[in-house]
């Protein structure tokens, strides 16, 4: 059973692991687009600018940022030829070093995603579901630690920010993906792309290579603004049990057409049996009054 972060030492930490500033094509500066995050609430952030040669390979350095209540990841979005419609990739790349050499002319998505693992990296497949990523393009990054499941910028810009069917699909194949939700955060006035979604990521201290560790290993969840108080498992892993904020709907979904519903007012806990989804996963998500979810990673039964 992959391992669930609520009984794990430490607390949880709000972050967002995708984000643009005008090292890039953000709007904003970097110094005015930590302050935002820092003033509403974020513990920490990644500055992911597009590592292309338009913007001269960047790697945004935010080590000067680094408080002791607000810390930063080094990351960067990676673009390398193509997805099987032709697109360029997007991979988010978290915990880069900051001399992380540019791609080669010839460098593929998978090997570019690679190289960045090699490094110590988190390895998200951005927002397939905006640029028509194939179930093949997924398969391809072999490295992937996750797929970004809920993008708000895709959101506000195109109405294309969930992308967990082709995410279920992959884990129906058997591969072990978490899940993570993002502002992608360019900080445009006519779009609302900041403060969508986060990732709520388990850790015993505020630091970039524990954070870091936590996401890789899956210590996380992602929200709008409901709260995953916990999640676990009876002791023969027959039912899960539930505990959140306040909200009207608890599902588990699993793959195909497996789920199960409970739905209500004010919701807070709820065990569900799981005998139907035992021979593969299945994933929580929550909703509450004002349609925000929040999502819990995939559990596999092994």
């Amino acid at each position: 059973m992959h391992q669930l972060p609520y009984d794990k030492p430490g607390r949880f930490y709000r972050g967002n692991i995708h984000m643009h500033c005008d090292a890039s094509d953000g709007q904003v500066s970097l110094d005015d687009a930590v302050k935002m995050y820092q003033q509403n609430g974020y513990d920490f952030i990644a500055m992911t600018d597009h590592f292309i040669p338009q913007f001269d390979w960047p790697i945004t350095d935010t080590r000067s940022y680094r408080t002791s209540d607000f810390t930063t990841l080094i990351g960067a979005e990676l673009h390398a030829p193509t997805l099987e419609n032709g697109e360029h990739w997007h991979i988010v790349a978290v915990g880069l070093p900051l001399d992380f050499a540019p791609a080669t002319e010839n460098e593929t998505g998978p090997s570019l995603a690679q190289r960045a693992a090699d490094t110590g990296a988190f390895i998200g497949i951005a927002h397939p579901a905006w640029y028509g990523a194939s179930l093949n393009d997924v398969l391809s990054i072999e490295c992937a630690h996750a797929v970004e499941i809920f993008n708000q910028g895709c959101a506000a810009d195109s109405d294309r920010g969930e992308s967990w069917y082709i995410t279920d699909l992959a884990l129906t194949t058997g591969r072990r993906l978490t899940a993570f939700g993002t502002d992608d955060a360019h900080f445009r006035t006519a779009h609302p792309d900041v403060f969508g979604a986060w990732t709520m990521v388990k850790s015993e201290e505020l630091d970039p290579d524990a954070l870091q560790d936590a996401l890789k290993a899956g210590h996380y969840y992602s929200t709008q603004g409901p709260l995953i108080h916990d999640i676990s498992l009876n002791s023969d892993q027959s039912a899960v049990q539930i505990r959140t904020s306040p909200v009207r709907s608890m599902l588990a979904i699993g793959p195909r057409s497996r789920y199960l519903a409970k739905h209500g007012a004010g919701l807070t806990t709820h065990e569900f049996p799981l005998e139907k989804f035992s021979d593969n996963y299945f994933r929580i998500t929550v909703i509450d009054d004002s349609g925000k979810r929040a999502w819990s990673n995939p559990i596999w039964f092994d």
